[in-house]
This record gives structure tokens, sequence and C-alpha cells, in this order.
């Protein structure tokens, strides 16, 4: 039998994009058996619009809380067996949802699945997908169901570790089985990458559906944090110290954690000192500790506290050798 579908859409002043999101998800061949949107607050009219232009919506209003607490309030509300998760500024090709129940009509016990995806918007590459840039041996082993699916029937917490190809708006549960392990961590507060922290623990309840075609488009725009890759770093950092000290699943790979951890903060601390943001670059030393640095960074951080007057000239001369410049892309 086929699962039922709920759809929860978090949304916080997004009034403007909606209407490009709610479309899509209106477009999906697989229709859902609702789209509730929760209301995290708005001051734009969000909550207005929906009323006047999708009476159909199941409108939730709450104060504003974050998008974990108001993902969790949708999960709640909903009645479908299956929840799919997207954005306010995301959007689904319309054989997202088709393509998700066809991954449970075929693996009924699956606990979660996530989806292929794209990035959109300004200066984004059009054709790149995320699983394209996924380590050569991240999804060795899986079971493949033909050739746009596969199963992780074990615990793959640390390939996340290493590389985080799971978005929340790619991402659908299992309604019930996701309540009993809490939904959506919302102890590790309010911050960039604070889904990660959720995303590491479902690889570490399997069987995992996968969708390995690019079924959906992540927005990058100048009102959405995940588009700074400092930020993003320091927030992956964060969330592989919270699993790491709360579930103690995540004891065997202390190691590779605390690599991962450090690794994370090198990145944002390279990104820091290409921006000039020098206060930036002594926070992150100092989340750093007293491990040994790499000469370069040792660098940086000597050149970031210099005198303003004699800063400039350095950190010119550092950025023209063409080997001190930050690395952007995708965490």
């Amino acid at each position: 039998m086929i699962a039922s579908v709920s759809v929860v859409v978090p949304s916080y002043n997004r009034k403007h994009l909606l209407p490009e999101t709610l479309s899509a998800i209106e477009a999906q061949r697989h229709r859902p058996l609702e789209v509730i949107l929760v209301d995290d607050g708005s001051e734009d009219g969000t909550a207005e619009f929906v009323e006047r232009e999708h009476p159909e919506i199941r409108l939730i209003r709450i104060a504003n809380s974050g998008e974990l607490v108001a993902r969790n309030t949708g999960l709640r509300a909903a009645r479908g067996e299956i929840v799919a998760f997207c954005d306010s500024d995301d959007l689904w090709l319309p054989d997202h949802l088709a393509r998700m129940v066809a991954l449970w009509r075929d693996e009924p016990g699956l606990r979660a699945a996530f989806a292929n995806f794209r990035l959109f918007g300004e200066g984004q590459p059009g054709d790149a997908d995320k699983f394209g840039t996924a380590p050569a041996d991240w999804f060795e082993g899986v079971r493949r169901l033909g050739s746009e699916q596969a199963i992780f029937a074990a615990p793959f917490m640390d390939r996340m570790v290493r590389f985080n190809p799971v978005f929340p708006s790619a991402l659908a549960v299992r309604r019930d089985d996701f309540l009993a392990q809490g939904g959506w961590d919302e102890s590790i507060g309010r911050q960039v990458s604070l889904d990660f922290a959720t995303t590491l623990r479902i690889a570490a309840r399997p069987p995992v559906g996968v969708v390995l075609a690019p079924t959906v488009l992540i927005r990058k725009h100048a009102g959405n944090f995940s588009g700074d890759v400092q930020k993003m770093n320091l927030g992956d950092a964060v969330a592989l110290e919270h699993v790491l000290a709360r579930y103690p699943e995540f004891l065997p790979l202390e190691r590779e954690i605390r690599v991962s951890v450090r690794r994370r903060r090198l990145q944002a601390l390279d990104c820091a000192f290409a921006r000039a943001d020098f206060p930036a670059v002594g926070q992150i030393r100092a989340l750093l500790g007293g491990a040994a640095l790499p000469l370069r960074t040792r660098i940086k951080i000597a050149v970031a506290g210099l005198p303003p007057a004699l800063r400039g000239p350095a950190v010119r001369g550092l950025l023209a050798l063409g080997s001190l410049k930050a690395r952007e892309g995708w965490r």
C-alpha cells in the first residue's frame, strides 16, 4: 500500500519566495495528503498571504522559535505516515514526492530517505549535483534498487562525518518513528548547520533510502545563512561536537569527529582571513585550542594580529602569492 505523505514547510519572512515554493509542491506528480505551513513568527504578512492565496494549506502560527521548532511543530501535526520537509525558499522538481513514495513502496521498512539536489541562484552552477561532489567511496556498499535508488542498510555516520549530502528540503521521514527518536534535535540551539545534528542521527538508524537523481533545487541567496561557508563550517563543527557529547553511538567515531571538527575550523579560519574578518580569525584560533597548527595558519594568525597599518600590506602580499585563498565550496 502506498504511504500517505504530509508536507511540512517552515517559513520565516519568506512571503516573496513562498509562491514559487508552494507552486512546486502543488505541481508534484504524487499528490500529498496535506501541506502544512508553519509560520515561525513572520512579520512580512506570510500568514495572511497563505490564508488568502492558499486556503487549502494547513496554516500553523507560532512565536518565532527557529526552524527546528517549526519543523517539529509541523511533524507533530502531520496526519501522513511519511513527512517530507521543504524549506520555504527551495523548490521540488515534479517527480520528487513520487520518487520518495516509490522508495517506501519497494522498501516499506525505511525509517527515512533523502534525495540528491542541485544549487540554484545567483552565481550557482545549474547542472552540478550534490552527490557528484561526494568522495569516491561515499556510496560504496549501498544496495542499489535500479539505477536511481539505493538503500543504506547499515549505519553510515562515519561517512556523514566526512561529507554531508543530506539537506532538509530533500529529506522525508516515517513520522511515528522519527517522533519516537525525538524529531529534529532542538537541543543544539539556533545557529547555522543546526540540522546537521539531526541528519547525523538519521544516519545512525538505518534503513535509509536514497534517490540518486537530483529532485530538489536548493536556493542560495543573501537571505539564507547556508550560503556562508565560514559560518557553515563553524556550525558543522558545533553539531559534530554536540552529537559526540550527547549520543553514545557516536563515541566509536570520536577520533574521526575531532579530525573533522579541526578541519572545518581551519577552513573557517581561511575564509575569515580572505574576507579580512580579523576578529573572527582570533575567535576561531581560540576554538582550535593548543594543538600545533599548520605553518600557513600560524602566518595568517600572526598577520591578523598586526596593527592595521602593517596588516593591510601583509595581507595583500600574501594573497598575491596565490597560496592563501580561502576555499569556497559545499560542506
